[in-house]
């Protein structure tokens, strides 16, 4: 995983999106929410977004995002074989991953962008040239995120069922299945993607997913991501949120 050079962001997309558009030229202007965004502060400035990019920097670099992951992953990783242990007659357990930031790594796309997100566009992974996110999964490789790859082969090797639930579409399905093997991962349970007339909500979406795994008979023990919105809605016994500093999915 590189570090150094230009780095980027990802954040809302659609929050994005109106930051880059503020622009005479631009095809459609920023609008300020009526609401706020945020749960209400004590009044104080934010950070300089460019401090926290290089605070960014160095939590990826210098170890400490590897180290938190591992904690994390650590934890369900005990849990799971805990919980394994003491599979009840007739139960069939399941473990559910996200994968984008949760089992493989973006870091690349992400600090080519400078923490921007561009959804279209190509991406030649060029100094000072935008990588678009669909570009990225078409093209390029994500990076194995290491801890989950063990749990994923603990589980297996335990005969727990794994379930890959993310927020990626359709149509990348070709795509995703490159990345996950290429990083390791083999002999998945299923792969559950977003198909036209899912909730536009990802955490809609992934609760749904999950029902859908249970009612089939599965007992999920444990789900897995790095956005609240992979977590919320239940459907799991236990949930273990991986940090990812880096973008916010709602």
């Amino acid at each position: 995983m590189k570090c150094g050079g230009v780095v980027r962001h990802y954040l809302i997309a659609a929050f994005l999106i109106g930051l880059m558009s503020i622009s005479a030229s631009a095809a459609f202007a920023f609008t300020c929410p009526t609401t706020p965004s945020l749960p209400s502060t004590d009044g104080s400035q934010p950070p300089n977004i460019g401090v926290l990019k290089l605070q960014l920097i160095d939590y990826k670099c210098f170890g400490a995002y590897d180290r938190d992951i591992a904690k994390i992953l650590t934890e369900a990783m005990a849990y799971v074989d805990e919980r394994g242990r003491r599979t009840a007659a007739g139960e069939q357990l399941a473990i559910v991953l996200d994968i984008d930031e949760t089992s493989v790594s973006n870091w690349v796309n992400l600090s080519t962008d400078d923490f921007g997100f561009f959804l279209g566009g190509e991406c030649s992974l060029q100094p000072t040239q935008p990588c678009g996110f669909d570009r990225w999964i078409a093209d390029q490789n994500p990076d194995v995120i290491q801890p989950t790859l063990d749990l994923f082969m603990a589980a297996k090797a335990k005969g727990i069922k794994v379930f890959f639930v993310s927020a990626r579409r359709e149509d990348q399905r070709s795509a995703t299945i490159g990345h996950l093997t290429k990083t390791g991962y083999r002999d998945w349970d299923d792969l559950i993607l977003k198909k036209p007339g899912d909730p536009p909500q990802v955490a809609k979406f992934k609760t749904a997913a999950r029902a859908a795994i249970e009612a089939i008979g599965y007992r999920i023990i444990a789900n897995v991501g790095d956005q609240y919105s992979d977590l919320a809605g239940g459907h799991a016994e236990r949930t273990f949120k991986v940090p990812n500093p880096f973008y916010f999915i709602p």
